[in-house]
C-alpha cells in the first residue's frame, strides 16, 4: 500500500486520529496507514518502549505522530486522550480501538477477575474512548468512529466467553451509536479482523502438528495491515453512507455480516403450552437452528491473500 495512492484517493489531510492498541498489531498497523493517508495520530498503549518506537516509525516516514501511555479502561485516561488530540493537533475526527487482551479459560474455570479485565478492556474501553469524543464529535457535525469485534463474538470460541461477550455486545453498542448519531454525520463501523498479531499469537497452538501447521499458515497469511486500506476507506469522508455495519476482514477476504433478524416465526392462537410447544413449534423451528461451532466452520479453509 503506497502513500501516494491513500494521499491521491482518500487523502485524510487535516483530520486526526486517536488509534488505540497502538504499539503492535493491528493498532499500529491502522496508525501508520492512517499517518500515510495524512491524519495526524495520538497512539496509545501502556507499553512506553513498544508505543515511543510505533510513533518514531510515522515520523520517520513523514508522519506526525504523538504517544499516550493511558488505559481505556479509565474515563478520565480517555478524556485526556481526546484533549491531547485537541492540544497537540488542533482537534479529532477519527477514533480507532484496537486495544485489547485476553484471559482465555473455560466457562467452569473462569474467576470473576478474568471476566471483569475483558469486559473492563474491550466494552469498558470501547464505551470510554467513544464516549470521551462523542459530544465534540456532535458539535463540530463530524466523526468517523471505527469499533474492533471478532468472530468470538459474532460466532462463538471455545474458552473465550468473556472476549466473545465483550466483542458482541461492541457490535450493540457500535449499532445505537449509528442510530443516535447519523444525523450530525458521525459513522460508527465495525471490523471483525483476523490478523497475525501478539494477541493471537499468544493463545496455544494446537497440539497435533498437522493442525499447527495449518495455523500458522493460517496467520502467516492473515497479515495486520491488510484491513488498512479498509480501516482508511471507513474513516474518510467518502464512507459517509457506510454506517452501522459489521466487516469481518481476513487477507483479501471481505465479508459484511448482517445483523440479528428472525430467520422463522410460528404461531398459535390463544398462546403455547408447553406440550403444543413441544409438539409443534419447536419441530417447525429446529430446521433453523444454527449450530453450535466456531469462525473456522463460517470462514473455512486459509485466507487467500
Amino acid at each position: 500500500m503506497s502513500s501516494s495512492y491513500l494521499a491521491e484517493l482518500f487523502s485524510l489531510g487535516g483530520r486526526v486520529a486517536v488509534v488505540t492498541g497502538g504499539s503492535s498489531g493491528i493498532g499500529a498497523e491502522m496508525a501508520r496507514a492512517l499517518a500515510l493517508a495524512g491524519a495526524r495520530v495520538v497512539l496509545v498503549a501502556r507499553d512506553a518502549s513498544r508505543l515511543g518506537e510505533a510513533a518514531d516509525q510515522i515520523k520517520a516516514a513523514g508522519g506526525e505522530a504523538a504517544a499516550n501511555y493511558g488505559s481505556i479502561a479509565n474515563f478520565e485516561d480517555c478524556l485526556a486522550m481526546v484533549q491531547q488530540a485537541r492540544d497537540t493537533f488542533g482537534g479529532l475526527h477519527i477514533v480507532f480501538n484496537a486495544a485489547g487482551i485476553l484471559r482465555d479459560k473455560m466457562f467452569h474455570n473462569m474467576f470473576p477477575e478474568d471476566w471483569q479485565a475483558v469486559i473492563d478492556v474491550h466494552l469498558t474501553g470501547h464505551f470510554n474512548i467513544n464516549r470521551g469524543a462523542i459530544n465534540l464529535f456532535r458539535e463540530q457535525n463530524y466523526g468517523r468512529i471505527i469499533m474492533v469485534s471478532s468472530t468470538s463474538g459474532l460466532l462463538g470460541n471455545v474458552g473465550q466467553c468473556n472476549y466473545g461477550a465483550a466483542k458482541l455486545g461492541i457490535v450493540a453498542l457500535a449499532r445505537i451509536v449509528a442510530m443516535e448519531n447519523a444525523s450530525r454525520g458521525i459513522t460508527v463501523n465495525v471490523i471483525c479482523p483476523s490478523a497475525d498479531t501478539r494477541m493471537t499469537r499468544s493463545v496455544p497452538a494446537p497440539k497435533d502438528p498437522q493442525a499447527a501447521a495449518l495455523r500458522e499458515e493460517r496467520l502467516r497469511r492473515s497479515r495486520a495491515d491488510a484491513i488498512a486500506p479498509l480501516c482508511v476507506f471507513l474513516a474518510s469522508e467518502q464512507a459517509s453512507q457506510v454506517n452501522g455495519q459489521v466487516f469481518h476482514q481476513r487477507a483479501g477476504e471481505l465479508s459484511l455480516y448482517g445483523h440479528m433478524r428472525p430467520v422463522r416465526m410460528v404461531h398459535r392462537q390463544g398462546g403455547w403450552t408447553p406440550e403444543t410447544l413441544a409438539e409443534v413449534a419447536i419441530p417447525a423451528l429446529v430446521p433453523q437452528f444454527t449450530p453450535l461451532g466456531d469462525g473456522r466452520a463460517v470462514h473455512p479453509g486459509l485466507p487467500m491473500e
